[in-house]
């Protein structure tokens, strides 16, 4: 049979179509009762943070301190680099009291929420005992790096009776959340099986290999730093839960396999013929944050890509089984000379191709596409302009940010993400890790008390 080619394109605005996720910032800040305020007065929550780099204070402070002045009263901040946090304070423009002690710092301002945005490796400590000081917990992801602290956190959530967030701002994005409604709607039938590759560019990619994500210590290798993001899409979509990993990842061009090598790349002897040659300093705002600071901790931010301790990987490629049936591929490079992805879902009834192109100056659309192909030939185009959504990482930064400050009671896309989400979206990547490390499958059921479910509740 020939193909049909029906082609519509959806060019809707999805921040008006949320069911209430995307609200209007001036209503936040007028005397109009809020949803879920029932008319009463708003009380301020009382915030600390611990870690108070780029990420905590772009995202977590000069955000949430402009957007949300009637909700949130920042109490303290905290950060083992003296420097850093004054600067970040001097930043977010905030008159609250500034931290190099933790304990200190929980015990003194008695924060209703405490956000932690420290190196991976640490969130586990900062959210166990922030939970047991008395605050619910935001974290950004990864949750932590490995099972061992993953289990900590589980059994203190329960312990202790509070609420952690985990931050997956990608699942709000309307490019992800309409690819959800698509699925959901069964457009393509029982998902049967899904191609999911992730391109890092040599910017983005590399600019991981500066910082202290090279390494596994740290930042757990991207398996768990950058996968999770990946892997929470997948299990979001899905609607399931992993159960088994197999994995292959190496070091094939980064780190020893460079042809220059320095400490940073201000030290450096290469800078004219090196490619990923770095000028930190013309950035104002990460030279006031990591350069005018660095003699408080020794961090270089620029770090260079080719250093001998570099011990991630830069490349993978995983296979997945998921409780439900469900195989998936997955693939991260961190070397494309454009960024994005691809990803194709297999169904009963037809298939769901997305390719997402986030660096490609060559490529000028104002919109993500999404086609559906039902078996013997009707094809359906879906368009989600990039205008769709406030803030970054496709639209999806501010949406969360209001579901969380603005205590939204509807979830209609079940785009929040606790504990358990957290959890299975590193158990994927620490299975992999351990995969490539031993060469044997992983079942994830052995790494933590957490069963996996055919659906999720």
């Amino acid at each position: 049979m020939a193909n049909t080619i029906n082609r519509r394109n959806f060019l809707k605005t999805m921040g008006l179509m949320t069911g209430g996720l995307l609200i209007n910032p001036a209503m936040a800040l007028s005397g109009e009762a809020l949803p879920g305020a029932k008319g009463a007065p708003i009380k301020k929550k009382r915030v600390a943070m611990i870690g108070t780099g780029h990420r905590g204070t772009g995202m977590w402070g000069t955000p949430v301190v402009n957007r949300y002045p009637e909700r949130v009263e920042f109490v303290g901040l905290c950060d083992p680099n003296a420097g850093r946090v004054e600067t970040a304070k001097k930043m977010m423009k905030v008159d609250c009291p500034t931290y190099t002690d933790f304990e200190k710092m929980m015990k003194e301002t008695k924060p209703d929420l405490l956000i932690v945005t420290t190196v991976d490796a640490f969130h586990h400590q900062y959210i166990v005992r922030g939970m047991e000081l008395g605050a619910d917990i935001i974290t950004e992801k990864p949750m932590t790096t490995d099972e061992f602290k993953c289990q900590e956190i589980i059994d203190a959530e329960k312990k202790y009776g509070k609420k952690v967030i985990v931050t997956f701002n990608y699942r709000y994005s309307p490019h992800r959340q309409k690819i959800w409604e698509l699925l959901r709607a069964g457009e393509i039938g029982e998902v049967t099986s899904a191609d999911f590759h992730w391109y890092l560019d040599t910017r983005h990619g590399a600019d991981y290999f500066r910082r202290w994500h090279r390494r596994r210590e740290f930042g757990g290798s991207l398996w768990v730093h950058k996968s999770t993001h990946h892997f929470d899409l997948l299990n979001y979509w899905l609607d399931t839960e992993p159960e088994e990993v197999f994995a292959y990842g190496a070091l094939e061009f980064y780190g020893k396999n460079g042809p220059y090598r320095s400490t940073t790349c201000r030290a450096c002897d290469h800078k004219r013929e090196c490619k990923f040659y770095w000028d930190v300093e013309a950035n104002p705002r990460l030279k006031a944050l990591y350069v005018d600071n660095e003699q408080y901790d020794g961090y270089h931010r620029d770090g260079c890509v080719f250093r001998e301790d570099v011990d991630i990987f830069d490349k993978m490629a995983a296979t997945i089984k998921y409780a439900n049936g469900v195989q998936v591929s997955y693939s991260l490079t961190t070397y494309s000379p454009y960024e994005g992805y691809r990803i194709a879902f297999n169904g009963t009834k037809g298939r769901l191709d997305a390719w997402v192109q986030e660096s490609n100056p060559s490529f000028n659309a104002d919109y993500d596409e999404i086609v559906v192909t039902k078996d013997f030939g009707i094809r359906d185009y879906y368009r989600v302009s990039h205008n769709a959504g406030a803030g970054g990482h496709g639209g999806g930064d501010y949406r969360m940010l209001d579901k969380i400050f603005l205590d939204l009671p509807e979830d209609p896309y079940k785009q929040s993400a606790g504990v358990r989400d957290g959890a299975f979206s590193i158990l994927t990547g620490v299975a992999a890790r351990n995969s490539c490390d031993t060469g044997k499958p992983v079942k994830i059921a052995d790494l933590t008390s957490l069963k996996p479910l055919a659906k999720k509740a």
